[in-house]
């Protein structure tokens, strides 16, 4: 990269740097260059994607995600022009909705070219339409970067390079090619579709001013995202405004802008439609309000019209057809219930309808207003009869007093809330589907699974175990071969409390407390019960955290706190280069099999102020920053001391555990946030073991019935916090099996021919021993970054 390196400095020198535009604190932090100075960061980036190109140094590599629906005239032409474009190690992901030959194409050109994959999302499993699409993209994206666009060829592929040379020029998260910035255009949308792009930008900037104050573009489909900055529970697009909700979701991102021109469609019909138009509507609604007050103000605007219609048929049937107001409201009921039902399904609740017939919503619906008019009746007599109110005003008045009521009954009995499932595929080794998002296992998060091994749910106000009894433990039969566990701190729904079978499959129920504490439900619940259930499979566990040099893979442990996190994430800070060898595992657990074989654990790593003092390369915002200061002091070496001192107690530990994690949760972060353009691998085969130690500095080879005893015990101390004493005898003999005897029987012979080593240092400096004792060079430092230009960037955090 020092080639591209020379090239910005030099396009820098020869003018003054882009000026400073700060902006309010609620906006996203934003890369913005002025009209003085566009011409040159163009120039620049531009420079850099060709020089790239030219001299074989390399961009980052991008999954480029692109959604499809009948687009079967467009693949072979838009991958022509983009196949070239790509920087080594890239993919093209292909999400499609199609019925048509779209899939039949990008299969023929996935068997031409390996670098193609296509998920093909058949009906019935379209959730979310295009913003759907993506979101599963990304879930499925093998790079860090990962590039949006769209297959019409409207979105000029040539532009990805530029994009790329943005985001490592501007140092930036997110970059959007804009149809509305500077030179940019967007030509291929005519007139009255032009009108209608300016008027949801527009709108779009009137709902979040601050947020999107240097954004001209928000509504664009093509950008690029570093992956591992998005939370991706946190996103819900409806339609095609996935941007959008990024950038709402996500004020903390830097954003630059790459203009462009928006070309016309190649082949195919657009799939714009009015229905899009007014799913946008309730998308910028529900982002603006909140997901209950946006559809509560569209189940009242329809309400009102709704209303309208009640009255006018009200009228109709008392003064036409000279009937008692009582039996006109009934009649006028009726009218209205399919009035308002035919559009409150359609626009209020259109992610709802999967679940009962249309018959029997519009029954049920009809059925509740019914109902309701038992409830008018009385007050309609009220008010028209004994207080003297004009009929029709009265309907008008019992009709707005049950509105909320209404609201209720439509979304707890006629549109119910359909639980979200989140699966996991574990290597192909273990399935879990869970109530709860698990945050430890997003790396192996995947649409669905079939019969999962382990199944958890959330349990409703009854606990199993006797109230005000801590820690209380039961087995299910009284035997040497228990079925079932359960744990109970004795505070009922508000306590730590859970059942599990021994079983597979594996169906665990968790306290209502643990729904808001899924960190909890992982590390004091699951994971234990992965740990043994991985035994029973023929992995162990381990707790280690590996590197890479090749298929060479290196396990470092250490006691929890020692220092393994950091070492790690050391080591790695020095292999970012094109010519390094390093790549990443895992931080804390590492599975191994008996073979050697090694595969890769990625849950985030739990880091501190000292982790990213050391890591200059983090990219924290200053709100994580800031809330590190906090996180550091509960979650610390200290901390744990502390807790597990209150565990020789007396006292519902694993209760008070819970709460302080949901108030306080543990500083969590995928790697690629702490060491951008960090190498990643799944597997590799086990080759060196070292052991670091605090304490006088001592190196020495150990045996290897010596380094599996210390591993062992090593995994056994992370796992010493309640309630894992208490159940650890039954997890580890179902059904009469011994797994404590086949996990060491899995680790003895993994290590046969492997070199381990103990490292002890007072000065915690263990990662230039170890990278030079397994061939990782740490000599040469790299850059913090890959170009030094003097971009002026606004930070500002939003709310």
């Amino acid at each position: 990269m020092r080639v591209l390196h020379n090239i910005a400095v030099t396009a820098c020198r020869s003018t003054a740097p882009p000026s400073i535009d700060l902006g309010g604190r609620n906006s996203s932090m934003t890369t913005r260059v002025t009209t003085r100075d566009q011409s040159l960061a163009t120039t620049t980036e531009t420079a850099l994607a060709t020089a790239a190109h030219a001299t074989g140094h390399t961009l980052p590599a991008v999954t480029v995600i692109i959604p499809t629906r009948n687009e079967a005239e467009n693949i072979e032409p838009l991958l022509t022009r983009l196949l070239p474009q790509l920087p080594p190690d890239s993919e093209v992901l292909f999400l499609d909705d199609s019925d048509d030959e779209t899939p039949t194409r990008i299969r023929q050109a996935a068997a031409r070219d390996s670098r193609i994959r296509l998920i093909h999302r058949p009906p019935g499993s379209r959730d979310g339409g295009l913003g759907g699409a993506v979101l599963a993209g990304f879930r499925s994206a093998r790079c860090e970067w990962v590039a949006v666009m769209d297959a019409d060829l409207q979105h000029p592929p040539e532009l990805l390079p530029r994009l790329l040379a943005a985001a490592q020029l501007h140092r930036v998260e997110l970059v959007i090619a804009s149809r509305y910035r500077d030179n940019g255009q967007a030509s291929g949308l005519h007139l009255l579709r032009l009108a209608i792009s300016r008027a949801s930008t527009t709108l779009a900037r009137l709902a979040f001013p601050l947020r999107l104050r240097n954004v001209t573009d928000p509504m664009s489909g093509f950008f690029l995202v570093r992956r591992a900055q998005l939370q991706l529970e946190s996103l819900r697009p409806r339609g095609f405004k996935v941007l959008l909700e990024i950038l709402v979701r996500h004020p903390q991102l830097r954003v630059a802008e790459v203009s462009y021109v928006f070309g016309r469609r190649y082949a195919g019909r657009s799939k714009a439609s009015v229905r899009e138009g007014l799913r946008y509507l309730g998308h910028l609604a529900t982002l603006r309000l909140g997901e209950e007050r946006a559809r509560f103000a569209g189940f009242a605007a329809v309400g009102t019209t709704g209303l309208v219609v009640n009255t006018l048929a009200l009228l109709a049937f008392v003064e036409l057809g000279q009937l008692h107001y009582l039996l006109g409201a009934a009649g006028a009921t009726l009218v209205s219930s399919f009035w308002n039902f035919t559009f409150t399904d359609k626009l209020v609740f259109p992610d709802r309808r999967d679940g009962r017939r249309w018959t029997t919503r519009l029954s049920l619906f009809t059925a509740a207003n019914i109902a309701g008019l038992l409830v008018r009746g009385p007050l309609l007599v009220l008010l028209t009869s004994i207080v003297g109110i004009y009929y029709l005003l009265s309907n008008i008045l019992s009709l707005g007093a049950l509105a909320v009521l209404r609201f209720g009954i439509s979304t707890a009995w006629i549109w119910p809330t359909h639980r979200r499932r989140f699966s996991y595929d574990l290597h192909g080794i273990l399935t879990v589907e869970s109530a709860v998002n698990l945050p430890e296992l997003e790396r192996f998060r995947v649409d669905q699974v079939e019969r999962p091994d382990i199944t958890i749910e959330i349990g409703g106000l009854r606990s199993p175990g006797p109230l005000a009894r801590f820690g209380w433990v039961d087995v299910a039969p009284e035997s040497e071969q228990p079925r079932r566990i359960r744990y109970d701190d004795g505070l009922g729904p508000f306590g730590f409390w859970f059942e599990a079978d021994l079983e597979f499959p594996i169906r665990i129920t968790a306290s209502p407390a643990l729904r808001h504490s899924p960190h909890v439900l992982y590390t004091n619940v699951l994971e234990p019960i992965l740990r043994w259930s991985f035994v029973r499979r023929g992995y162990a566990l381990v707790h280690a955290a590996c590197i890479a040099a090749g298929d060479r893979a290196t396990l470092v442990t250490a006691r929890t706190d020692t220092g393994k996190t950091t070492t790690i994430l050391r080591i790695l800070q020095h292999q970012r280069r094109a010519s390094d060898r390093g790549a990443f595992l895992s931080d804390d657990l590492t599975l191994l099999r008996s073979d050697g074989l090694v595969l890769s654990y990625p849950k985030p790593l739990t880091i501190s102020q000292h982790t990213v003092a050391a890591v200059p390369s983090a990219q924290l915002t200053r709100r994580q920053r800031f809330g590190l200061f906090l996180q550091s002091r509960i979650h610390s070496r200290s901390g744990r001391r502390f807790a597990l001192l209150l565990a020789s107690t007396r006292l519902p530990v694993a209760t008070i555990n819970l709460y302080t994690q949901w108030l306080v949760p543990p500083p969590k972060y995928h790697i690629e946030q702490l060491i951008p353009q960090v190498r990643r691998q799944a597997s590799a085969h086990l080759a060196h073991i070292v052991v670091i130690e605090r304490g006088s500095e001592a190196a020495r080879p150990l045996e290897q019935t010596e380094a599996l005893h210390i591993l062992l015990e090593n995994g056994d101390d992370a796992y010493g916090f309640p309630p894992y004493p208490a159940i650890r005898h039954l997890l580890t003999r179902p059904l009469g099996h011994d797994l404590t005897a086949a996990e060491r029987a899995i680790v003895a012979t993994a290590l046969q021919g492997v070199t381990c080593q103990l490292l002890r240092r007072p000065a915690l400096d263990w990662w230039r021993l170890i990278a030079e004792r397994i061939g990782l060079d740490s000599s040469r430092a790299v850059s913090e970054s890959l170009f030094t230009l003097p971009i002026a960037v606004e930070s500002r955090t939003g709310r």
